[in-house]
């Protein structure tokens, strides 16, 4: 599907499509306060709707040409594609780690009211 523009069903006609804005952004962070932390300010911000803290994963990574293994905590952020250079900086800015994770992916389907629901939540801070 490379070249071809994603979309989502429009909630307010099932087989209508509508251009796809939604994105989820992963980032793991060293431990849980952390995460929770920035999800309080993310949302607070008005830069997501949602972010979901999963604590107690376990990375497994190549830094400085050595194998490390790390508990940390995994945000998954819900927003909409053009509030990403914003969370990305704010990210950048304000995380622990030399080179933190910032991955944006498009989301491609979903429930339609869900969805329209994150558009509506990030639309109403701006």
């Amino acid at each position: 599907m490379l070249g071809r523009q994603r979309h989502q069903t429009d909630p307010k006609s099932p087989g209508k499509m509508m251009k796809n804005k939604i994105i989820m952004v992963f980032t793991t962070c060293p431990d849980e306060a952390i995460a929770r932390q920035f999800g309080q300010h993310l949302v607070g911000a008005g830069l997501a709707a949602c972010v979901n803290v999963v604590p107690g994963i376990s990375s497994i990574y190549r830094w400085q040409d050595k194998i490390q293994q790390d508990q940390e905590a995994m945000m998954m952020i819900k927003t909409a594609a053009e509030h990403l250079p914003e969370i990305t900086a704010w990210i950048r800015q304000n995380h622990p780690y030399d080179l933190p994770e910032v991955v944006a992916v498009p989301v491609v389907a979903g429930h339609g009211g869900y969805l329209q629901w994150i558009n509506d939540a990030v639309a109403a801070q701006e």
